[in-house]
């Protein structure tokens, strides 16, 4: 009987880190979480808890000790002002801290997620592909500098270490308990308290549970050195916030909210994100990202991860589900 490979996963607490763990236990894996400090969410499931820390390197080289695959998925989604420093340490620093538990390890293969925030915009719509080389100077906000700089680190550094760099577009879908920007906006227009939607911005949307499956066929099937686009369906904003009324049984919206008005209370939001802690929804960031081009082709993931993704009402109907059973 052939011996069964040992895996270890960071981030298990994410929205993406979680989606990645349930469906390694059900490809019946023997896996391990790495977690900053004890948590209840995990009781009952079949894997073992390590703690440790991204950014501790000490800690890595101990919790990645007789592992064949790391799934490195841990990361700081920060786009508020004051925590470009941290999210530094996280993404950049703890990937390199990362890269070389693996190397200490002997580990087989690091699968790394990056995002499709690492890859510069091409302009007028062009159909945008893998690249193979990342400036973090050629983009704006501080997560994509991070992304861009780690992913160039690994693909410069990993060696004897097999590399697969994954890139997923704006996750959907259910696991969503700590609560993403997306997640929190979801759950906003829920509430049918916000009758409105946007005249302008588009994005790319995937679910978490095919990015979860593209991320194991990663380890199994990814090319060493390769990276792959893991996207869904494009959507413009306005066509994301009426199919998702429509699913939760809200009214049409009522008022449309120009570009120019958005961009006017932005710098407001901003200062309310920072004050009371909430999550960043209406930020200067997040409208450049609906206005850049989103035309991602998962073209490549198809043809070697077999990866076929969702539609996006699917995953949006599935993601008010699971936050109506977990509300």
């Amino acid at each position: 009987m052939e011996k069964k490979e040992k895996c270890i996963l960071t981030g298990a607490t994410g929205h993406v880190g979680y989606a990645v763990l349930m469906e390694l236990l059900a490809q019946g894996e023997d896996v391990t979480i790495l977690l900053r400090k004890p948590n209840a969410l995990f009781d009952g499931l079949d894997c073992k808890v390590v703690l440790g820390d991204v950014t501790d390197y000490a800690s890595l080289e101990a919790a990645f000790r007789g592992m064949d695959v790391v799934y490195h998925v841990a990361g700081a989604v920060e786009i508020n002002k004051g925590k470009e420093d941290r999210t530094w340490i996280v993404n950049y620093e703890g990937t390199i801290n990362v890269l070389k538990a693996c190397h200490a390890n002997k580990v087989r293969r690091l699968v790394y997620m990056s995002s499709v925030d690492a890859l510069r915009p091409l302009p007028d719509g062009e159909v945008m592909v893998e690249q193979t080389h990342f400036d973090p100077s050629a983009l704006i906000g501080t997560y994509a500098k991070t992304k861009a700089a780690a992913t160039q680190y690994l693909l410069d550094n990993h060696g004897d270490t097999e590399l697969v760099v994954l890139h997923p577009s704006a996750c959907t879908g259910p696991y969503d308990f700590k609560g993403s920007s997306l997640g929190e906006g979801v759950r906003m227009f829920m509430s049918g308290k916000y009758p409105v939607t946007m005249t302008f911005g588009a994005y790319n949307f995937v679910d978490v549970r095919d990015v979860a499956k593209a991320t194991r066929a990663a380890a199994t099937r990814g090319r060493n050195g390769e990276c792959y686009i893991i996207s869904g369906e494009y959507m413009t904003v306005d066509a994301f916030i009426r199919t998702l009324n429509q699913i939760n049984g809200n009214r049409a919206p009522i008022f449309s909210m120009s570009e120019r008005f958005v961009k006017c209370i932005a710098p407001i939001m901003e200062v309310y994100y920072g004050i009371s802690g909430a999550t960043p929804l209406f930020t200067r960031y997040t409208i450049k990202k609906l206005k850049d081009n989103c035309n991602f082709s998962y073209e490549k993931a198809a043809r070697d991860l077999g990866y076929a993704p969702m539609s996006a009402a699917q995953s949006l109907a599935d993601t008010v589900a699971w936050i109506k059973e977990h509300a």
